[in-house]
């Protein structure tokens, strides 16, 4: 599923995260940038320990924030580390809306071209898929907005598992509203 705003290309994609070869992914992390279990462990698994070395190296930051690291052995040139949670491993939608704003202004101030999430606060911090899909569309948009000289041109939400991508798809279908 895909949809255009702007000149930027939003695209769900059902899979592996840490398969695909944009110029950055997304770590759903937290704020000390600790690389444990979910999305942050497959990243690790395959890009090598040397990318929570580096993370951990600009920890801990407020929980909202982004950094960047390399992307080790990843296809991904970078790694983009959202801080979506704090070591209570607890989020909230306003979190998960500066961690998905700060992390696409960090893809923006590198001049990359494409950058993908999984549904950042779903899988470690227990937040709703549905409520998640909003307000990461709903970041999404705000920088779009903001930024409108942005060197992005695609957008991509890669999503493990039915459950997550149908939730994603169903809220993208009424987006942008």
């Amino acid at each position: 599923m895909e949809k255009t705003l702007g000149k930027v290309q939003v695209k769900l994609v059902e899979g592996d995260i840490t398969e695909l070869a944009t110029d950055a992914i997304v770590n759903a992390a937290n704020n000390h940038f600790w690389m444990g279990a979910g999305v942050a462990g497959a990243i690790k698994r395959k890009g090598g320990e040397e990318i929570e070395r580096e993370a951990t190296a600009k920890g801990p930051q407020p929980v909202g924030e982004a950094i960047v690291t390399g992307g080790g052995r990843l296809k991904a040139r970078y790694v983009i580390h959202a801080a979506v949670m704090g070591q209570d491993l607890v989020t909230d939608g306003e979190k998960i809306q500066a961690a998905t704003y700060n992390a696409l202004l960090r893809a923006h101030e590198l001049g990359l071209k494409s950058i993908a999430f999984p549904a950042l606060g779903t899988g470690v911090g227990g937040f709703s898929l549905e409520e998640a899909a909003r307000i990461m569309f709903q970041a999404v948009e705000k920088f779009l907005k903001d930024h409108p000289d942005t060197s992005l041109e695609e957008v991509v939400f890669c999503l493990f598992g039915d459950q997550a991508y149908n939730a994603f798809a169903d809220i993208m279908a009424s987006w942008p509203s």
